[in-house]
């Protein structure tokens, strides 16, 4: 520890990148008795997006809270701002709270105690609006919600990804609220320790990066481990784009070598290609006659104000190319118990659709793409489908649904899975999360690979290591099951891109899907290689869009997606 800075020297575990993967990792070393160091460069919480979250997370949060009583006793534990306990689980979903329009910090401060964070799912439902001999067909299977648990169990905790990712789920929630639920609890930790002069359990260093210079943020260590330096940011919003540089004035903190150190900064993490990490395309084989292609896929994403509710409603319908060529397209309305204004609704974008201008006859042809003219027009395009498809997901009227108020999007961006060969970047480092792969994102099983799967790995790591394990071995271990939980993701995730039930419903659900539909389940969608594709230039997901207020107003109407009904 140094004293004139309160660094802890060489923690125990150095989490690079605050998201969900890496508090919860900071949290399992703490509950082992360990310090915990975090980085991050973005600050508080911020993801907009709804999570759909496996009855395993529950559960967790309740054996970290019992392993934290049972190591430091009610007198080291955080309390809210209300005097009572910090319980994770308990802030996260009770029996003797409800859900509703929350504000996570107001639950976590205890301003707010009739409510709890998560809401839970009452209705999930199937629509397949796939053509049939040629005509239009509607199928709707009204499948049974999951039952929320009446009491914390850590026996009911999965180890096996395929399980997790496989089940239904339970619970729905902002991201940004889960993740603060987390942050507040650490912060609150590292308060605590620091006021009564105690050495920290943890010590978080938001607005900072590793030190980017070539040679100053990885220092290699002949042993093959690495020592890590970090650096405090300033942050600029410059022409719509985060810029951050070093603090004027300020100094390197040296965090010395830590017994391990975790990369989880979401996808195309810079500090892992800094240390030689490298990810290639994930080719899947669709049994449709073309042989392995890229997992790719193409969506459009927006909020509206539509109460969507506890309801987990997918959908799978036909696209025709010019040609007559039938391509199945999917999408996902997910909502808030009792939130009127969280309508999550992402829509799959057939592969032969460009949205451009020229070609649909909008603007004539040489009209220069960047013009006002041409960016208008394209958004015009991308909305048009995306109202369409979402009323139909939703079953309300094209029309009606326009006049709703859009918080967020409809935003384009591409899903290509991509993974890495091993987890293993140094003898002391590790990725995981999303920074090591990614399968496919529907029904959040990037979060739940990273919260439930990886982050628990660090609670064997320390128990295998107080059971004498050298950290060498451990570390290879923690590695390969780093892999072997996103492997199982990648598995999982291959039938969203060619069969038509998805994923989590699990195989009793898919086989009352399949009856319902009298369509074979084994059926093949047809797909178009990511390299022959008509769009030529897809922006990315930007996370910083989160930070921004990016809004379609219309009147602030509020409409509900009602139970949907045949045709």
């Amino acid at each position: 520890m140094d004293a004139m800075n309160e660094v802890m020297i060489a923690p125990d575990f150095l989490a690079l990148g605050l998201g969900g993967t890496n508090m919860m990792s900071m949290l399992w070393t703490v509950a082992m008795g360990r310090q915990a160091v975090g980085v991050e460069m973005r600050g508080d919480p911020f993801l907009g997006v709804h999570w759909n979250i496996r009855e395993d997370f529950y559960h967790q949060l309740g054996l970290i809270d019992q392993m934290m009583l049972e190591r430091y006793g009610e007198a080291r534990l955080p309390r809210r701002g209300d005097g009572r306990l910090f319980r994770l689980a308990e802030c996260f979903y009770s029996q003797q709270t409800v859900s509703g329009d929350i504000v996570a910090d107001e639950i976590i401060d205890g301003y707010d105690i009739d409510q709890h964070i998560v809401g839970t799912i009452h209705h999930v439902e199937f629509i397949d609006d796939r053509w049939r001999d040629g005509l239009p067909n509607r199928v709707i299977t009204v499948l049974e919600p999951p039952t929320p648990p009446d009491r914390l169990d850590p026996g009911k905790i999965r180890t096996s990804m395929v399980e997790v990712l496989d089940g239904p789920s339970t619970f729905q929630a902002e991201a940004a609220s889960i993740q603060k639920l987390l942050r507040r609890y650490l912060e609150l930790i590292e308060q605590q320790d620091l006021d009564n002069n105690r050495e920290p359990r943890v010590r978080l260093f938001t607005h900072h990066r590793v030190v980017p210079a070539e040679g100053d943020g990885f220092i290699h260590c002949q042993d093959g481990r690495k020592r890590i330096r970090i650096e405090a940011l300033q942050e600029f919003d410059f022409k719509g784009l985060f810029v951050r540089v070093r603090l004027p004035g300020s100094e390197v903190i040296d965090l010395g070598v830590p017994e391990l150190f975790m990369i989880a900064q979401g996808f195309n993490s810079t500090d892992a290609k800094r240390l030689g990490f490298e990810q290639h395309d994930v080719k899947v084989d669709h049994g449709d006659g073309h042989g392995p292609v890229v997992a790719q896929a193409d969506f459009l994403a927006g909020l509206l104000d539509v109460l969507v509710g506890g309801r987990l409603r997918r959908r799978i319908s036909s696209e025709f190319d010019q040609d007559g060529k039938e391509y199945w397209v999917r999408q996902i309305a997910v909502g808030h118990e009792n939130d009127p204004e969280v309508g999550w609704v992402l829509v799959q974008v057939p592969d032969f659709k460009t949205f451009d201008p020229i070609e649909s006859g909008l603007l004539p042809a040489g009209t220069n793409p960047d013009s006002p003219e041409f960016f208008a027009t394209y958004q015009h395009l991308i909305y048009e489908y995306y109202i369409k498809q979402a009323a139909d997901i939703l079953d309300i009227p094209r029309q009606e649904l326009m006049k709703v108020q859009m918080i967020y999007g409809p935003t384009l961006f591409s899903l290509i899975e991509r993974v890495g060969d091993d987890p293993l970047i140094a003898a002391n480092g590790v990725v995981a999360g999303d920074s090591f792969g990614n399968g496919h994102f529907l029904t959040s099983g990037g979060a739940m690979t990273g919260m439930v799967g990886h982050s628990a790995r660090l609670l064997q790591y320390w128990r295998s290591r107080d059971a004498g394990t050298s950290p060498a071995e451990a570390i290879r271990r923690l590695a390969d099951s780093i892999r072997e939980d996103t492997h199982a993701w990648l598995q999982v995730s291959a039938t969203e891109y060619s069969q038509a039930a998805p994923i989590n419903f699990g195989a009793e659900r898919i086989e009352q899907i399949s009856k319902a539909s009298g369509i074979d389940s084994s059926v093949r969608a047809n797909a178009i290689d990511a390299a022959r594709r008509q769009r030529h230039a897809l922006l990315p997901l930007d996370p910083s869009n989160w930070r921004r207020s990016l809004m379609t107003t219309t009147r602030c109407s509020v409409q509900s997606a009602w139970p949907v009904c045949s045709r």
